[in-house]
């Protein structure tokens, strides 16, 4: 069993815990990460979800996702998460999520890294991920268009992509 922390609104730990699966109550709220790896061609890592995956299984996402679990930082997931799924082992010491989405249930932490690599050196992740590639902006937004990509909006993506050389604004 996974357990999670539980935070407010103003994301202020609640000093409880909740199964990962387990459906929010109103005024709790979880964190997630997503960990969004370029490489220094301006392409992004993209994995394809594995098929027995109870969320949009099958469909592509960015590089890496996954729950924060209880007593764990968002950064501390985000490398933990990138290990376990790619086999990618990332430090990311003193870095901060370029931008926090909020959701209904929680706070979803995206990091992003550049790190040139070749995939094949890679070790997935069978129960979660099917493959991996590198896209383009352009490929990405043509993955969106038919509907073989999560439903992230467009300009979000285009955002992630523009952020991938800075931070803030």
């Amino acid at each position: 069993m996974e357990l999670v922390d539980l935070y407010t609104e103003d994301r202020s730990p609640l000093g409880r815990t909740a199964e990962r699966r387990e459906k929010n109550v109103p005024g709790e709220y979880r964190i997630v990460i997503h960990v969004c790896i370029f490489n220094r061609r301006g392409q992004l890592l993209i994995q394809q979800r594995a098929s027995q995956k109870a969320v949009w299984p099958e469909l592509w996402d960015v590089s890496v996702g996954g729950g924060v679990e209880a007593g764990e930082t968002s950064r501390h997931a985000a490398e933990r998460e990138t290990l376990e799924e790619l086999g990618l082992s990332l430090d990311l010491s003193g870095q901060r999520p370029v931008v926090t989405v909020n959701f209904d249930g929680g706070f979803d932490d995206f990091y992003i890294v550049t790190q040139d690599f070749d995939t094949s050196c890679l070790t997935l992740q069978p129960e979660e991920v099917r493959q991996v590639r590198w896209v383009t902006l352009e490929e990405i937004l043509s993955m969106e268009e038919e509907g073989v990509l999560l439903p992230y909006p467009r300009s979000f993506l285009c955002f992630l992509f523009e952020m991938r050389n800075r931070f803030g604004f």
